[in-house]
């Protein structure tokens, strides 16, 4: 028998603290998944409905830019959150995702996720509460990584 992925979504620094009924929910949404090193998880533009709680493992996000080709701008890493583009409209990728290293993560259902969250929008107010600190963080994280490229590149 499969063990519940409820105990380690309520216990993540993510979920923390959300009402357990809520957890129960969005572990109805949840899935174990892994990728293999140089696998590609989503590319930028590409249809967003999932995201990632990296259980295990390193994934690179990464821009295509002209003239330099991919670059990236952040690496996550075990107890990270990876995707946020399945919340907002129009639920698009905004980077390329590549496992670095083999990667264990438990993926959530975004489409599963947005039907939850409109029956109860409590549940969702909670999550996108979540998210906004991890799209303020990455956005942080890329405008450093972005000024540390063009200072060494005049």
């Amino acid at each position: 028998m499969m063990e519940s992925l409820e105990p380690l979504l309520a216990e993540h620094p993510f979920l923390k603290g959300l009402d357990p009924r809520y957890t129960q929910i969005i572990t109805g949404c949840a899935s174990n998944v892994r990728f293999d090193t140089g696998q590609i998880i989503f590319r930028e533009g590409e249809e967003a409905n999932q995201f990632y709680i990296i259980r295990q493992g390193k994934v690179a996000l990464q821009i295509y830019t002209p003239g330099r080709g991919s670059i990236i701008i952040d690496t996550l890493t075990e107890g990270e959150v990876l995707g946020w583009s399945w919340l907002i409209p129009p639920y698009q990728w905004r980077f390329d995702a590549v496992a670095s290293e083999l990667t264990r993560a438990i993926a959530l259902d975004g489409k599963c996720l947005r039907n939850k969250c409109e029956a109860d929008h409590d549940l969702g107010y909670e999550l996108l509460k979540r998210f906004s600190s991890i799209v303020d963080q990455r956005l942080e994280s890329t405008r450093i990584r972005l000024l540390n490229i063009y200072d060494n590149n005049p």
